[in-house]
């Protein structure tokens, strides 16, 4: 579904005099659809760069990135036009990042439904029950619905912040540590969550700074040195 060829990042740090540090350089890998490959290396080798890469939140310097899209055909996301970028996020492509980013006083719940009816265009009640529904699996209750998950600490904004990723069931799902600012009970609701996403044909890429942890969830791992 989605093969890395020789993908490198480096950036230029202008306040250091144009010096150029090398994020990530040589990484290739392919997954196969429905399956889920893992990132794993010491800090700082460039995982969550990659990630990026793939989600064209970075553009890389070399290297190919060859995604079999449902809206495209085959494509090299390291050159897709941006527009074209943004199209396979809201239709086919789903990231979750370390850190919940929101518009302020949004509430919890329309946070989650957003995506799903932009994305799956959903009625409203529809989308308010799915989204209440994985809010409550995610340990969520009910009178946080309407608050604003800015106020919420930082395990329950990761909560909030999995359930609007996975709710409206990307193609392919990026994650980034989803689980790192969670307590082992929301982490094994987490895992079982995206294994029933899999389950229903979604492929995954992700970082888990468990490496135990990693290879319970991971058909394969990919070690970026």
């Amino acid at each position: 579904m989605i093969s890395v060829h020789n993908l490198a990042k480096t950036f230029t740090l202008h306040n250091l005099g144009g010096k150029c540090l090398t994020a990530c350089q040589g990484v290739s890998f392919a997954v196969s659809h429905g399956s889920f490959l893992g990132l794993s290396g010491p800090s700082g080798a460039g995982k969550s760069t990659v990630l990026k890469c793939l989600y064209r939140t970075y553009l890389p310097e070399q290297g190919a990135i060859r995604y079999c899209s449902a809206t495209f055909g085959e494509v090299d996301l390291a050159t897709l036009p941006d527009r074209a970028i943004l199209e396979l996020r809201q239709r086919e492509i789903g990231y979750v990042s370390q850190f919940l980013k929101v518009i302020p006083r949004v509430s919890a719940l329309e946070v989650v439904m957003e995506p799903m009816l932009r994305q799956n265009g959903l009625a409203r009640e529809e989308a308010r029950r799915r989204a209440g529904g994985l809010l409550e699996r995610l340990r969520i209750p009910p009178r946080l619905f309407d608050a604003y998950p800015a106020t919420f600490s930082g395990g329950e904004q990761q909560r909030v912040n999995i359930a609007r990723a996975i709710g409206w069931k990307p193609r392919l799902l990026l994650l980034d540590e989803p689980t790192a600012s969670l307590d082992q009970h929301s982490a094994a609701t987490v895992l079982g969550l995206l294994a029933e996403l899999r389950a229903e044909g979604a492929t995954m890429i992700g970082i888990f700074h468990d490496q135990e942890l990693l290879a319970t969830v991971a058909d394969d791992v990919c070690r970026i040195a």
